[in-house]
């Protein structure tokens, strides 16, 4: 009982959908599957409106181009369909699909008959099929409407995102006895009293806190029984407590055994009325902290029992959640966790990759996460602009990575029907999600949307009413409007480069008690592409630097979401033309623009070192360096030029001083170099001075007190100017001579962790980097993500290759895509889908000028069970 079966193999797929679709008989006439080439594959035909063709979920239906593509492309009517051979043994169970997401609105037909719908494209849904089941095959089939024109969010005006199409995430069937546990919620609990962290306590006493502490905790858990009416007497729960070890096995820490008469009956509000919900409470002894320093996660594992006639107990559900013990709660003054106030570093995700849009298998969506956390160094992240891939969420819980999560929309808001809708997928969000323990705000408005206090008072209370433990939050980029959410989130796009980096909380929220919190910044102020010259780039990353840094200098701010964490497709109304919005601190396959390392650095886990230049005076204005950074969280970084060392740098060298690690602007090129030519100390003083300012904004236009400077130098040491020139030539420019390279050394509690080398490209290869090579297919195809670099001799990435790599595969694996990729500002990536079969895999990658190189991989297969 309450078992998952995936149905993810083994559909047909249609792009024209008719009733025929239904017939089990057309399978056969007219309809035979397209064959010869992979599912999407450029060049594929389908020979008339019966055709179909083999798929497995997660399914897009329309595989797009990198850019320069029409939403149209993937507007459609199109239908999925299936046999389910059932095994005997659930001929007495209650049977349902549960399709991850359907973009964007799906009817459900068993046999031919009509057995459910549903009209949001970012939630699952269930749907029962027992009473259309019938001995032998069954014929499910699944109408998919993906057009942009319905009656439901976020549709009805202009959206800044590709909404894309499909059944793209898993379906699986569930099985259950006559009465199952629905809307199960697990919710710990941690005592009042309990002793907790606090905002004093040092990144190392808090991890020593909570490698230590242990407390009594409670589960508290709620359901509403589902099936034939409920006979409290006869229905017993049985709850086990286990924590989840990670070298050894589970162990358990608490059971509970009750009927259903004992628990406590409390109503609660849905979006189509209230229902009664049953709840009761397990106690645990040895909980322990869910942190984002200490992700410590618990099973907890519920079984619903009758009793028979004959006094023996039957099985008729059962259910498994992880949870997390956290108390999680926004301030006046800010976001606290577990008792120490945390300011939260956040980005905004969209779900989508190049060429399928929102189909990716859980490793991907859990590769994001790890990104997130593990390499751009984020506490938190916002699922702009609706729920995401529950693989995401579990992933964030592992991680200790906070997410901020909102109902579908962008901006509009229509009519009675569209709004109904609106609530029902705040229900959904709230009911699908609220195990999770990484999840600490819902997002109940429609994002950037004007006030509709009706609407919103609805999705508060929808939301309030089905989890209390969490608050609630709503997106806007409006000052003063009415606040009838917990928290007020705002879109804070005033800095300009030259403005403050943003506003006051008292200029924007109309109620200074309540939480106040900046959803998104910079992103459309200042789109970057991976491609752009130096100097764009490092303004990008100083324009979140400031950000960044005004807004934990505030004090009352809980954080910041910066848009976005990488470059999407969008519609034609916004981005740069190409239908890409190039807003990302990461391109479109992940690889890291400047900006990237900047968020990385203000974490203390994983050392980060990056310098803002690849030290060619060719790529700057009259040939100077200008104004070059170290993005780092290093303790000191050493800078050597030609094997002489410079300076050492600190954090204290920063001029964003709310920050962790700012970026460090270098000052100074000369260094102690400059005593081989013997100047008196106040004219070697006075010289570096002027070098190092030329150095960094050049020789025209200079500032009063430079040139006093220089007179001082040509009066009392009779220096000319072209002494000057010459110094600058031999120890910054070397404007027409040999360059002579940096070296840049990061050291971390006194060693040495990394080396930065930035000298002349002198030879160039390929770089690829599988983010796994260890691969699962059965249940579900599996994807490896493979990012590609085209780098010089020292392992820099060259920003402005624009070459082409070829791609080929040899094993049961296929390239999604096409086999040509184009690296822009030096990389680019390429996906790797599985084919169906276990075997050694190769991706074979060439380039006319790097040569060839290879990535292995080895596919295993999946032990989830199947139909």
């Amino acid at each position: 009982m309450g078992k998952r079966f995936y149905i993810n193999n083994g559909w047909e797929f249609t792009e024209h959908w008719s009733d025929a679709f239904l017939r089990q008989e057309s399978r056969e006439e007219g309809g035979k599957p397209v064959s010869g080439v992979p599912d999407g594959a450029a060049g594929q035909r389908e020979a008339g409106s019966g055709a179909w063709r083999q798929v497995r979920l997660p399914h897009t239906c329309k595989i797009t181009p990198y850019n320069y593509f029409d939403e149209s492309i993937y507007q459609m009517v199109c239908g999925y369909r299936r046999i389910l051979r059932l095994p005997e043994s659930w001929k007495k169970d209650r049977v349902f699909l549960v399709i991850g997401a359907a973009g964007h609105s799906a009817e459900v037909f068993l046999n031919g008959k009509k057995a459910g719908e549903h009209h949001c494209g970012y939630t699952s849904f269930r749907t029962e099929l027992t009473e259309l089941l019938q001995p032998g095959e069954n014929l499910l089939a699944v109408k998919v409407d993906t057009r942009e024109q319905q009656n439901i969010p976020p549709f009805g005006h202009v959206i800044d995102y590709m909404t894309y199409g499909g059944l793209y995430r898993e379906a699986y069937l569930e099985t259950s006895g006559s009465v199952r546990m629905g809307d199960l919620f697990v919710s710990p609990r941690i005592p009042e009293k309990a002793s907790l962290l606090h905002s004093g306590m040092s990144l190392e006493e808090c991890r020593d806190v909570l490698d230590s502490i242990q407390f009594h905790g409670q589960i508290r858990t709620e359901f509403v029984p589902d099936g034939q009416e409920p006979d409290g007497e006869k229905l017993r729960i049985s709850q086990r407590v286990f924590s989840c070890g990670k070298d050894a096995g589970d162990v358990l820490l608490a059971e509970n055994d009750l009927s259903l008469a004992e628990c406590q009956p409390v109503r609660r509000n849905y979006a189509q009325g209230s229902r009664t919900a049953y709840s009761f409470r397990t106690e645990v002894d040895g909980a322990r902290l869910w942190d984002v320093l200490s992700p410590t996660l618990f099973r907890v594992v519920t079984r619903l029992y009758k009793k028979g006639g004959n006094g023996e107990e039957v099985l008729l559900d059962e259910q498994t959640e992880r949870v997390g013990f956290r108390r999680s709660v926004f301030r006046e003054d800010g976001y606290y966790l577990n008792g120490r106030r945390l300011q939260l570093v956040g980005l905004n995700r969209h779900q989508s990759w190049p060429y399928v849009g929102y189909a990716m298998p859980g490793s991907q969506q859990e590769k994001d996460a790890d990104i997130l956390k593990n390499e751009l160094g984020v506490n938190a992240v916002r699922t702009s602009h609706y729920p995401q891939s529950p693989y995401f969420y579990s992933k964030c819980d592992e991680l200790g990575l906070l997410v901020f999560t909102e109902i579908p929309g962008w901006q509009h808001i229509g009519d009675e029907e569209w709004k109904n809708q609106a609530v029902r997928n705040t229900e959904e969000m709230v009911l699908q999600y609220r195990s999770h323990p990484s999840v600490i705000l819902w997002g109940v408005r429609i994002n950037e949307s004007l006030d509709d206090d009706t609407l919103y008072t609805r999705t508060n209370e929808v939301a309030h009413s089905l989890d209390g433990t969490r608050q609630t939050g709503g997106v806007r980029y409006l000052r003063k409007s009415h606040l009838l959410e917990d928290v007020y989130t705002y879109n804070d796009f005033s800095h300009d480069g030259r403005t403050p980096g943003c506003e006051k909380k008292k200029k924007v929220t109309p109620d200074r008690r309540k939480p106040y919190l900046i959803s998104e910044c910079n992103g459309h102020m200042f789109p970057t592409k991976i491609f752009d010259s130096e100097e764009r780039r490092t303004e990008h990353m100083l324009r979140h630097a400031r950000v960044l840094d005004a807004a934990a200098g505030e004090g009352d701010i809980a954080g910041t979401f910066g848009w976005c964490m990488f470059d999407y497709n969008t519609h034609r109304d916004f981005g740069s033309g190409d239908r890409i919005c190039y807003h990302g601190v990461t391109d479109m396959f992940r690889n890291p623009k400047p900006a990237a390392a900047l968020y990385a650095a203000q974490q203390e886990d994983f050392p980060v070192l990056e310098v803002t230049s690849s030290m060619d005076i060719g790529e700057h204005p009259t040939g100077n360096p200008g104004c070059v950074y170290l993005v780092t969280n290093a303790d000191e970084v050493r800078m050597y030029r030609g094997g002489v060392f410079v300076k050492s740098f600190f954090p204290k060298d920063s001029s964003w001083k709310n920050l962790s690690h700012g970026p460090i602007l270098i000052d100074d090129y000369i260094g102690d170099s400059i005593k081989q030519e013997n100047f008196a100390p106040e004219q070697e003083k006075t010289v570096k001075t002027i070098l190092n300012y030329v150095a960094l904004h050049g020789f025209l236009h200079l500032p009063p007190r430079v040139l006093a400077l220089g007179a001082e130098l040509a009066v009392r040491y009779h220096m000319k100017f072209e002494t000057a020139y010459e110094l600058y030539s031999r120890y910054i420019g070397n404007w027409g001579g040999e360059a002579s390279g940096y070296r840049f050394e990061g050291f971390w509690k006194g060693r040495r962790l990394k080396t930065l080398v930035k000298a002349p490209v002198q030879s160039v290869h390929l770089h690829a980097e599988p983010d796994h090579t260890v691969l699962h297919d059965g249940a579900c195809y599996d994807v490896a993500s493979v990012r590609v670099e085209m780098r010089d001799q020292n392992d820099n990435r060259l920003p402005f290759y624009m070459g082409t790599v070829s791609a080929r595969t040899e094993g049961p694996a296929e390239i999604i895509g096409p086999s040509e990729l184009t690296l822009r500002g030096g990389c680019g990536g390429v996906y790797l889908r599985t084919s169906g079969k276990t075997g050694q895999v190769s991706l074979l990658l060439r380039n006319e000028q790097a040569g060839e190189t290879e990535c292995r991989f080895t596919v295993e297969q999946d032990s989830r069970a199947e139909i």
